[in-house]
Formats: structure tokens, sequence, C-alpha cells
């Protein structure tokens, strides 16, 4: 997407709000396209590049979305920071369908791992990451996200001949603390 889709991308997220209201406590608001579109990993994460990803139907109208970063820490890791697919399609096979692509796509131009961030709590999601092969590698507790805070379980995906124990190797930021039970 570039920045001519930000009114499009709002209407999609004002269209379907459960994202927002389930992880931040409210409606997304008049800026949130735009707030997506140019939020970037905190300073000294270093990335090669985020993309703001429109799925389509037919129609042209959006069915989904997804916030990507590649190379995110090191080479080989892609970050899913945001994957929303429209409410109507929920629990038909849409989701699974459009991520398949993504993850396709990903996997084309270099990625390694897949690394994501999911709301504890957040049942539908928690569950459509694990069927997707995710696994939890650590717990971000207390985050600040809208008017809630979440604990985030952070989970990642080894592609191909990847590894969990090479990818945590390279991430030192999502080994887990000694404190941590999960």
């Amino acid at each position: 997407m570039t920045a001519e889709a930000i009114p499009k991308l709002q209407e999609f997220f004002e269209s379907n709000p459960e994202y927002n209201i389930v992880v931040d406590g409210t409606p997304p608001g008049p800026a949130r396209a735009r707030e997506v579109f140019e939020s970037l990993p905190p300073a000294g994460w270093p990335f090669e590049k985020k993309w703001v990803l429109d799925f389509s139907g037919p129609d042209g109208r959006m069915i989904g979305m997804a916030d990507v970063i590649s190379n995110l820490f090191v080479p080989g890791v892609w970050h899913i920071g945001l994957f929303v697919i429209a409410t109507p399609l929920h629990g038909g096979g849409a989701a699974r369908l459009v991520y398949e692509g993504l993850e396709h796509w990903m996997r084309g131009n270099g990625a390694r791992w897949l690394r994501l961030g999911v709301v504890e709590g957040n049942t539908r999601a928690e569950r459509f990451w694990e069927k997707l092969g995710y696994v939890e590698v650590r717990r971000r507790l207390d985050v600040p996200m809208g008017e809630r805070t979440n604990d985030i379980r952070v989970m990642v995906k080894p592609l191909a001949t990847a590894t969990l124990p090479e990818y945590l190797s390279r991430v030192a930021r999502d080994r887990k603390e000694p404190h941590e039970s999960h």
C-alpha cells in the first residue's frame, strides 16, 4: 500500500473494529490507518523494510490487511505486526487462505523465521497462530495498548530448515528470562 491508500485502510478498520476493541479496548480512532501506516519498530531495532499489505477481493474491497517488517533484528526474521481479516469472513477459512499466501510471499523473499506477538486472552487469535505452527518463545508482560495493558505472547515459526534454537541464538531479545515459567 502507498500513502494514497490510507483512506481505504481507515474504512477497513472502521468496518471491522473487533480487533481494536479486543486489543486496545476501543474502536479504531479516526487516525488509526495513518498510525499503522507510519509506525516503525522502536529505535534500536534494526530492520530492512516495512510493508502494509492490502488483501482485496475481486470487487476491489479490502478483505484483510497485514503489517510486515522484513529482517527484524537479524537477516531472515520477518515480523507480522498486524494481520486483520474482515469480520464477516471469520470462521470460514479465508484467514488461513490469505495467511498461506502471505507466508509464501515472505518465504520467497528470504524469511527463515516468522515472528509475531499475540495478546494473551485473544483466544481466537491464539488458536489461529498455534494451528499455523507458531510456538511461544516468551511473554512480554504489562504492555500498554490503547486503553488496555496486555500480556503479549511472542511467537515464532521456523521455515524450511531453520530451527527454533538457531532463532533464539540469534535473537537474544526473545529468549525467556529466568523468572518466566511459560
